[in-house]
């Protein structure tokens, strides 16, 4: 009975050290390579003549590597672009123009966003885009984004718009038209690896 017992407790962890042994090369996943060289310096460009432009909506992405905010301005692109100006700040709020309201912003680091457009058509002077100053941006969920941690409206003037976008840490990022819009992505880490 005793050699039985011992036979069927080699076979049981001959069979569990099978069961723990390394997958082959095939079943191995590769890693993604999220290698940037955005850095984390200011960014604009505000070269473009003016043009009155409307923000009609702001949304968001999470992708392997990087977040992704939105900022869809009809009538734009990489031939007619945005004006924009976008950089870190030195703490956690922006500041409303005309009043100078402080806005605070949540996030180990705080990008300030502004851009050549206003939440108003300029053709109807109608409100197209129903942010309040202050507020959440209306329609965006953060919730599991790796880099993204809040985002804020801090109001529109003179045919301008400014947003706070509370990140995890100053991290790279990288500004670029594309038709209709702006987008900005801030990578997951300063790592090539996602």
């Amino acid at each position: 009975m005793r050699r039985w017992t011992t036979a069927l407790a080699a076979v049981m962890l001959a069979a569990g050290v099978a069961a723990t042994t390394v997958p082959t090369a095939s079943a191995v996943t590769a890693t993604t390579d999220c290698s940037t060289a955005w850095g984390s310096l200011d960014r604009q460009d505000r070269t473009v003549p003016y043009q009155p432009q409307a923000l009609t909506n702001v949304r968001t992405g999470a992708h392997e590597c990087f977040d992704r905010l939105v900022i869809d301005a009809p009538e734009t692109s990489p031939e007619n672009p945005l004006a924009y100006q976008v950089h870190y700040t030195t703490g956690n709020v922006v500041y409303q123009d005309g009043s100078g309201t402080p806005v605070p912003v949540s996030g180990g680091a705080v990008l300030e966003i502004i851009v050549g457009a206003s939440t108003y058509d300029p053709a109807t002077w109608q409100k197209v885009y129903p942010a309040r100053s202050g507020d959440a941006l209306p329609g965006v969920d953060l919730t599991g984004y790796r880099t993204f941690v809040e985002g804020r409206f801090a109001g529109s003037l003179e045919g301008q718009s400014k947003f706070g976008l509370g990140v995890r840490a100053r991290l790279p990022f990288e500004v670029f038209q594309l038709d209709n819009r702006l987008v900005i992505d801030v990578a997951h880490s300063w790592t090539a690896a996602g």
